[in-house]
C-alpha cells in the first residue's frame, strides 16, 4: 500500500511555562559554565533530559546532595520540600530555583493550612517530585491519595482540608469531593490544578475530533501525559502513545489517513516535529 499521510502537529501541545522557565534557567548556566547539577531530571521526557546532559546537565538524586558542597544546583518546576533549602545552606549549595510558581503558591497554601491545624489530604501520585514537596510543608503529615479507594480503611476526620497535584484530572478532583462530601464528610476543598494544565482538555478534545488518528508523544514517567493521553483516547479511540518516533508503527495507519500530533506538557515541540519527519517518510 502507498502512504500519503497528511500529518499536522497540535499548537498548544508541548511544553508548559513552568518547564519551559527551567529549561531556560538551565541552559543559560549550562552556556557560562558548563554544567550544573540538577535534583531529579529536569522534566518527565528521557529525550529531552539526554539533549541537556549532553551539554552538561548533571541529573543528581537526594542521596548525592548530600554529599555536595559549594555548587550550584537546579530546583526544577516540581518545586522542593523545606528540608531541600535546610540541607543547602548547611552544605553552601547555590540554589538556582526554577520552582513553578503554581507549584509554590500551593506549597504556601498548604504550609497555611497546616500551621492552622487543618487535617490535609493530598490528590496526587504516591512518590511524585511535586507531591513530595507538597508532603514536606505539613512535616509529612498530610495523607497522599491516587484514587478514592484508597481511603476506604482511613480513619479520617469529620472535617479536613484537600488539595491536588497541579498537574490532576478537575473531573477527578470534583468527582472526589462529591464522593467525600456524600460520604458525610465536611470537605474545604482547593481546586489548585493548573489552568494551563486543564485548559489543554479543551483544546485537545477540539483537536483530536479532526483526525483519522492520533499519535501522543509524551514520556512513561509523565503524570500529565497519562491525563493528557486518556483525554484523547476518549474523544478519539484511534490514539496511540509513543515516547518517540522509533515507537511508531506502520500498520497503524491507511493510505491517506489524516495523523494529528499532539503532547505533554513535558513533550518538547523538537521531538513531535521528529515524529512528523518520520510520519511523512512514509
Amino acid at each position: 500500500m502507498s502512504y500519503n499521510l497528511q500529518v499536522t502537529i497540535d499548537k498548544s501541545s508541548g511544553f508548559c511555562f513552568g518547564v519551559v522557565y527551567a529549561i531556560e534557567m538551565a541552559e543559560d548556566i549550562l552556556d557560562s559554565e558548563g554544567y550544573l547539577y540538577c535534583l531529579g531530571d529536569i522534566v518527565h521526557n528521557d529525550e529531552e533530559v539526554e539533549r541537556l546532559t549532553k551539554r552538561g546537565l548533571k541529573i543528581i538524586d537526594h542521596e548525592v546532595l548530600h554529599t555536595l558542597k559549594n555548587e550550584k544546583v537546579l530546583i526544577r518546576a516540581h518545586g522542593e520540600a523545606p528540608s531541600t533549602y535546610q540541607l543547602a545552606l548547611e552544605n553552601n549549595l547555590t540554589l538556582i530555583d526554577a520552582s513553578c510558581p503554581v507549584v509554590l503558591k500551593l506549597q504556601n497554601r498548604i504550609k497555611n493550612s497546616y500551621d492552622e491545624d487543618e487535617q490535609i489530604l493530598i490528590f496526587g501520585k504516591h512518590g511524585h517530585a511535586e507531591v513530595i514537596g507538597l508532603q514536606g510543608q505539613t512535616d509529612g503529615n498530610a495523607i497522599v491519595f491516587q484514587d478514592l479507594a484508597e481511603l476506604d480503611n482511613v480513619d479520617l476526620p469529620a472535617k479536613f482540608t484537600l488539595y491536588s497535584q497541579t498537574t490532576k484530572s478537575t473531573d477527578k478532583f470534583y468527582h472526589i469531593k462529591d464522593q467525600l462530601l456524600s460520604r458525610g464528610y465536611e470537605v474545604k476543598a482547593n481546586d489548585t490544578i493548573c489552568r494551563q494544565v486543564s485548559n489543554r482538555y479543551q483544546e485537545l478534545e477540539e483537536f483530536v475530533s479532526h483526525y483519522d488518528k492520533i499519535i501522543f508523544v509524551s514520556g512513561k514517567k509523565s503524570s500529565n501525559g497519562k491525563v493528557l493521553y486518556d483525554v484523547c483516547k476518549k474523544h478519539n479511540e484511534n490514539s496511540y502513545f509513543i515516547s518517540n518516533e522509533d515507537e511508531l508503527d506502520i500498520n497503524w495507519f491507511n493510505g491517506n489517513d489524516r495523523v494529528g500530533i499532539c503532547g505533554a506538557t513535558s513533550t518538547p515541540m523538537w521531538l513531535m516535529e521528529k515524529v512528523k519527519l518520520a510520519l511523512e517518510k512514509y
